[in-house]
């Protein structure tokens, strides 16, 4: 079965999805949405890097549904636009087209994470269109859903699970989530966005409350904890500036908490600098999403990332659009609603193998 597929975005994770549409034999990319008009009319291959696709971008979203899709993969930025991207997405259900997405993150698993007056409009979409959402990617998501469930299922006893990142961030080049949203290059007495309370539980405690929900575990609540670093000195990184004492390291974590003891957490340890902040966890291989799980027996499970430009961060966005686009048969397949990794089977790669060099 080929599945007619649109793109919605053609920012970090759009293009990767893009290049990962056009791999795969199964989907025929039928629309490209953008946002910006300079884009109109212009080939999406060559907006994304990848050469051309035959296919033109276009601001006219009906005009793109009209074509007959059955996915959308939807890759706009939602961090700084939450609102936006819950209307763009309820309006893709309610036209009756399944979605997939990188975003708002919360959607991944969003029971208890958020208020249910956020979810009702899109369940109530899902349902008018007779439509499926699934918000994945590799961090919320198959770093933190898919690999630490399929480990819990070889343990005798679980104490605590931990999701880690142990990513170098330099060459991520996005300076909004850099320096607006993360904070870094800002002076240490200011609180960026994602540090306000609540905004980690937001982002992140849907990884505790699925895994939570996953295993069985009733929790008393999550925490949010955080340190930053400075830098030593000035440097630079891909999207600009970091200047002297400003912040160059940030750990936080989103600790799941039953009797007392944080049992399932999330945790991020991002650096700058590969130098920095020495005594906190370091990465296998240049860059690592890790799970630990402590228990009997005793597991740790790293999985590192390098893309084939040799940078650890370009392997991060196409796991994430590779995440979506994969998931695209699986998702069509289901039953209406808001899907999580919970409710989808094991999704492989199919049809990707390479035939030659």
């Amino acid at each position: 079965m080929t599945y007619r597929v649109a793109l919605w975005g053609t920012g970090n994770v759009g293009r990767h999805a893009l290049a990962g549409i056009a791999a795969r034999p199964d989907l025929e990319l039928v629309g490209v949405w953008t946002s910006t008009p300079a884009k109109a009319g212009r080939d999406a291959g060559e907006l994304c890097g990848i050469g051309p696709v035959g296919v033109a971008a276009s601001a006219d979203e009906d005009g793109i549904l009209a074509r007959g899709v059955d996915c959308v993969v939807y890759t706009c930025m939602a961090d700084v636009r939450i609102q936006e991207a819950l209307d763009d997405l309820a309006r893709l259900l309610r036209s009756g087209v399944d979605v997939v997405s990188a975003s708002p993150v919360f959607l991944q698993f969003p029971d208890q994470v958020v208020p249910d007056a956020m979810v009702a409009p899109l369940r109530a979409a899902a349902e008018e269109g007779g439509a499926s959402l699934f918000v994945n990617g590799v961090d919320p998501g198959f770093a933190n859903d898919v690999l630490p469930i399929v480990l819990s299922g070889i343990s005798e006893r679980i104490d605590q699970v931990r999701c880690m990142e142990i990513l170098n961030y330099a060459t991520y080049d996005q300076g909004t989530v850099l320096f607006d949203i993360m904070g870094f290059g800002r002076p240490l007495e200011d609180t960026p966005m994602l540090l306000l309370p609540g905004v980690l539980t937001m982002g992140w405690g849907s990884v505790v409350r699925q895994l939570a929900a996953a295993l069985d575990v009733e929790l008393d609540g999550v925490e949010e904890h955080h340190v930053r670093l400075p830098a030593p000195e000035t440097f630079e990184i891909a999207s600009g500036t970091i200047e002297k004492g400003t912040a160059a390291a940030l750990r936080f974590e989103v600790r799941g908490m039953a009797g007392g003891r944080p049992v399932i957490v999330l945790e991020h340890v991002t650096r700058l600098r590969d130098d920095l902040a020495p005594d906190w966890p370091r990465p296998s291989g240049q860059g690592c999403y890790r799970v630990e799980l402590t228990g009997e027996p005793n597991y740790t499970l790293d999985l590192r990332l390098l893309g084939s430009d040799g940078d650890h961060n370009t392997a991060g966005l196409k796991a994430t659009a590779m995440r979506l686009v994969n998931a695209v048969p699986a998702v069509v397949a289901s039953p209406p609603g808001l899907l999580t990794a919970l409710d989808l089977p094991l999704i492989p790669g199919r049809g990707l193998v390479s035939r030659g060099a």
